[in-house]
């Protein structure tokens, strides 16, 4: 840390640069500034910028290199150990950078560094273009992309990370940088799942793919009734197309409209299938799965922005996540999701979701650092609660489904998932191989590890 003298000159010389505000902890809105979406992480950053520039990106680096600051970047804050905050460092807030900019034409996008997936969808919509994203609209989309990306799409369409074409990138000496394949190519390489382990990404720019039409299918039953709606949703996505998707879930009844009021704060299970495609085949693809015992069902057309927003959690509750990836889902396995659902803490947000892989992730490029690649199935024990007096028993479950699912997993992991579970998991989500490959990309553009707040790599020089 530099004296405070210097400090104090170098944070006045900071304000006067950035059109955009600059927050120190005493200063009116220091706490909003600070507040993400996990409601367990409270961190104290020396410095809080927000940027609304790519050059205001590199003067921030600049400033906390000058004061030996640490830096976290914030996107959409959704970190769920809270990665995008530190203490007593500088966050990069690129909150003011969401611009979203689509070419029809070339079936291409630029999205700024600080947009949310709603900014993105709601900006291809119109077009009847889209691409991967995740499942809810207020992830980031800079840190859900560099981190692999998977989400209702990625069986027709791959990976948010197959679909990178370009990354605008601030590095850890304040420079900027572009990175595609053939500019920065190793750069670009190790950007398809390294995270933000190598500079500030003002900019992405991404594949399209047309979507003019997207149908649902949403069931809800007894718990007692997941095995039968497991077992046929496996067969029904196992001998289906790529452009079928979804998720089967335990969780809590939610107060909403078509949540029958019995159902309301109860333990449910929620089977919901995605089609890439009409309602009318989806009907056909979705018949095994409706001749079975349920009490909710809808089936219908629906804009992809809204399915985005449907599973939509509020900020300010306690998150605690994880994963697992799956070498299949064999009857035993079933079984045990089951049991392991019918444990889901009640009444909190908490959900238990299974969710198929396949398709175009699995015939995707296996160059990239991504070693789930092959996985047919993923588990995502995502426990989410209000009250701190839940945290011991919330957090336990979340553990108790990783161990209960041990039997059946790959050994990699889908980090965008997962917390600090330590250096392990890092290795698991990246894969060893990649690991050395992905340290020496470190060396060469974050050698003193400044970017460090993430899934951390350690620079080691090839």
């Amino acid at each position: 840390m530099a004296p405070l003298g210097k400090a104090g000159t170098a944070l006045a010389a900071l304000r006067a640069d950035l059109p955009g505000e600059v927050f120190a902890p005493d200063d009116p809105g220091y706490d909003d500034a600070r507040t993400i979406f996990n409601a367990m992480i409270d961190k104290r950053p020396a410095v809080i910028a927000r940027c609304e520039s790519e050059a205001d990106v590199a003067r921030s680096v600049r400033f906390a290199r000058e004061l030996d600051l640490p830096i976290a970047v914030r996107g959409g804050g959704h970190s769920v150990s809270g990665m995008s905050l530190n203490d007593c460092g500088l966050v990069i807030d690129l909150r003011r950078m969401r611009t979203v900019t689509v070419h029809p034409g070339s079936e291409t996008v630029r999205v700024e560094g600080g947009a949310i997936m709603s900014d993105l969808d709601l900006a291809t919509q119109p077009y009847g273009l889209a691409t991967t994203g995740g499942r809810v609209s207020t992830t980031g989309v800079g840190g859900f992309v560099l981190g692999g990306g998977n989400g209702w799409l990625d069986r027709s369409f791959g990976l948010a990370a197959d679909n990178l074409l370009g990354v605008e990138l601030v590095t850890a000496d304040g420079t900027t940088v572009r990175a595609t394949d053939h500019e920065n190519a190793e750069l670009f390489w190790a950007l398809h799942g390294g995270g933000g382990n190598f500079g500030v990404a003002t900019a992405l720019t991404l594949k399209l793919h047309p979507l003019p039409e997207l149908s649902i299918t949403l069931l809800m039953s007894q718990p007692d009734a997941g095995p039968d709606l497991i077992r046929v949703y496996r067969e029904v996505i196992e001998n289906g197309p790529s452009e079928a998707s979804g998720a089967v879930m335990y969780t809590t009844g939610p107060p909403q409209e078509f949540v029958p009021e019995h159902m309301v704060g109860k333990l449910l299970c929620l089977v919901l299938l995605t089609y890439v495609g009409g309602e009318e085949d989806l009907r056909k693809l979705a018949q095994p799965l409706l001749a079975l015992p349920h009490e909710v069902e809808m089936l219908t057309a629906m804009p992809y922005p809204d399915l985005q927003c449907m599973l939509d959690d509020p900020p300010g509750l306690r998150n605690y996540w994880s994963a697992e990836c799956l070498t299949g889902l064999p009857d035993e396995l079933v079984d045990v999701f089951c049991a392991l659902g019918d444990s889901v803490p009640v009444p909190t947000g908490t959900q238990h979701m299974l969710f198929p892989q396949g398709g175009a992730i699995a015939s995707g490029p296996a160059r990239f650092p991504v070693p789930y690649r092959d996985a047919p199935w993923g588990v995502h024990p995502f426990g989410i609660w209000e009250e701190p007096a839940d945290d011991e028993r919330c957090i336990q479950w979340v553990k108790d489904v990783r161990t209960g699912v041990r039997p059946w997993t790959t050994g990699a992991v889908y980090l965008n998932f997962i917390g600090n579970e330590g250096t392990d998991r890092v290795v698991a989500g990246l894969g060893a191989g990649n690991l050395r490959r992905l340290a020496a990309v470190k060396a060469e553009y974050d050698p003193d590890n400044v970017f460090r707040f993430n899934h951390n790599i350690l620079p080691v020089p090839s």
